[in-house]
């Protein structure tokens, strides 16, 4: 492994150089995991003398070159304070809505989501509760940074995630196929229970999330078919973004298999 290199892998540390190549770094072993399952991973890095037959075995399986280096510079290319010993350079594709999945059931669109920590967490969610798709509008957290990748614990590489598209062209296109789309708003005059006792929420859905600090905006509330409130019957005021996502996504998806649970 020559060290111009590992000096270009490094400048995948920085978002211009993710942007630039379309590539991005994967840490942790449940993340090259997956990375290399489904056709992500290019390169792997291993720390010198690190337990890692199974990642060795799964990239020569998948074609992808694996390089034993040192500690130190593992480090310089780990995003955490402790790296745990394997990480992969992966390739990004830049999906549009033409990529959305043709039969739709399940869809969550975060609207301008900035903190890295709750992207990631909202799509390990969505993968979770068997959503078909993540789409994050134009001005949200860029999708490969650090830890974004590592909040999504490999879930990043398990359903499309479709970011740039501008929140009112993402849920156009919803509606055009069918989706109804429910802001979790919560001054919504809806209720998140009430919703899917009555039936609801088995039909195809998409969430709209509001930013972390401002929520949704009157404007793109008015874009959803619905307000929709998650009611709390405790003495907080409210749910973070991802906790909220979670609800939301919990309920739809189970109220969708109902009848797979009752035949």
């Amino acid at each position: 492994m020559r060290g111009g290199r590992l000096r270009s892998v490094r400048r995948l540390t920085q978002r211009k150089f993710r942007l630039e190549t379309g590539e991005f770094l994967a840490e942790g072993p449940q993340a090259v995991r997956e990375a290399l399952a489904y056709g992500f991973a290019r390169e792997l890095f291993i720390r010198a003398g690190a337990d890692a037959a199974e990642f060795v075995e799964a990239a020569r399986d998948a074609g992808v070159p694996a390089y034993a280096i040192a500690a130190a510079e593992l480090a310089r290319l780990a995003d955490t304070v402790h790296p745990q010993g394997v990480l992969a350079v992966c390739a990004w594709p830049q999906r549009t809505l033409a990529d959305l999945p043709e039969d739709l059931k399940l869809v969550v669109v975060c609207a301008q989501i900035r903190d890295p920590g709750n992207a990631g967490t909202v799509i390990r969610c969505a993968d979770a509760f068997g959503a078909d798709a993540v789409i994050l509008s134009t001005d949200s957290v860029e999708v490969t940074n650090p830890k974004v990748v590592r909040a999504s614990v490999g879930s990043l590489f398990h359903l499309p995630v479709i970011t740039g598209s501008p929140l009112e062209q993402a849920v156009a296109e919803l509606k055009a196929r069918g989706v109804q789309v429910l802001a979790a708003d919560g001054g919504g005059t809806d209720r998140l229970d009430v919703m899917a006792d009555s039936g609801n929420l088995q039909a195809p859905t998409a969430w709209l999330m509001g930013n972390e600090a401002w929520g949704l905006p009157d404007e793109h509330a008015e874009l959803a078919d619905r307000r929709v409130a998650v009611p709390l019957w405790g003495g907080a005021e409210s749910l973070n973004l991802a906790t909220a996502a979670a609800v939301c996504l919990y309920s739809t998806a189970s109220a969708q298999r109902t009848d797979h649970i009752d035949h």
